[in-house]
């Protein structure tokens, strides 16, 4: 506890900072990097009148100076880059209450928030997650209104492809989880394949190793490629599989001697007349990525 009141002040928003950070960047390390450097230059500041919008503003636009270099890192990784999973439970999204802030924070979206430029996933998520006013976003990067809602409307319009209606239920998904991952436990191909899209498509984050580069497509090819990792994993590791909150919904986290070793999850819709089905697979088995995949 501080005594200090303007940094009482600082630690009051610390939370949602990290959150809006997160979003923007897809990484804790970086979101938490932000933010210090945001504190270090709210200490220089003694009149602030409005702490919640100058805090906003500075931390948006750090991030924006990060984002393109983070995006050439990214495009020269040996595999492919996926988002840090966090446990929702960890209190390091922020609020994630309602289904629009569980959204803002799935995996699904933080891949899909890629295909913006800097300027659109700002806008965006400070519409979308945060509630802004397109005048109050404006301000934070220096643009005019009208630019403002053509970058929000350009970002729907590159998101639209990939985006389904986030429609979360916990307990179905619970179950369509449990019969997906001992499906690819017992190495039942046919069984997991029935749980499946047609179009599903499997992305794996490992810093190149231990899993696929690229995307897998497909029903059958995914079932195939699940059941080879679940087997080496559980039969190299000795794992224990848990179901944990991960980004605001449920995910199958691996646990190697205690430790976070692998978290898997998943994107489930509805297709008439089948029911759900698994559409994206999401692994992620980076060690320098899973440290906050579990709640402390």
């Amino acid at each position: 506890m501080t005594t200090d009141p303007h940094v009482a002040i600082f630690e009051a928003h610390r939370a949602r900072l990290v959150g809006l950070a997160y979003r923007m960047l897809g990484e804790v390390s970086e979101a938490q990097d932000v933010v210090q450097d945001a504190y270090l230059r709210w200490r220089e500041q003694h009149d602030v009148r409005r702490p919640e919008a100058w805090l906003t503003t500075v931390v948006t636009r750090l991030c924006l100076n990060r984002l393109e270099s983070a995006r050439a890192r990214r495009e020269s990784l040996a595999g492919q880059w996926l988002p840090e999973p966090v446990a929702t439970g960890a209190g390091v999204l922020g609020p994630v209450e309602t289904a629009e802030q569980r959204e803002s924070v799935s995996i699904g979206l933080l891949v899909l928030l890629e295909r913006l430029s800097p300027p659109e996933r700002a806008v965006f998520v400070l519409h979308e997650a945060f509630g802004y006013r397109h005048a109050e976003i404006a301000k934070v990067l220096e643009v005019n209104e009208a630019h403002c809602r053509q970058l929000l409307r350009r970002a729907r319009r590159r998101l639209a492809d990939g985006r389904r209606r986030f429609s979360y239920d916990r307990q179905r998904h619970a179950v369509l989880l449990e019969r997906f991952f001992a499906a690819s436990l017992r190495g039942d191909l046919q069984g997991l394949q029935q749980l499946l899209a047609d179009d599903v498509v499997a992305w794996a984050d490992g810093d190149g190793e231990h899993v696929a580069r690229r995307p897998v497509v497909g029903a059958s090819k995914v079932a195939r490629y699940l059941v080879g990792i679940a087997r080496r994993g559980a039969q190299a590791d000795r794992m224990e599989f848990l179901l944990r909150e991960v980004n605001g919904a449920l995910a199958v986290v691996g646990l190697a001697e205690g430790e976070v070793a692998a978290v898997c999850a998943a994107d489930v819709i509805d297709i008439e007349p089948l029911g759900p089905r698994v559409s994206r697979v999401y692994l992620m088995v980076a060690p320098r990525k899973l440290r906050y995949a579990l709640a402390e």
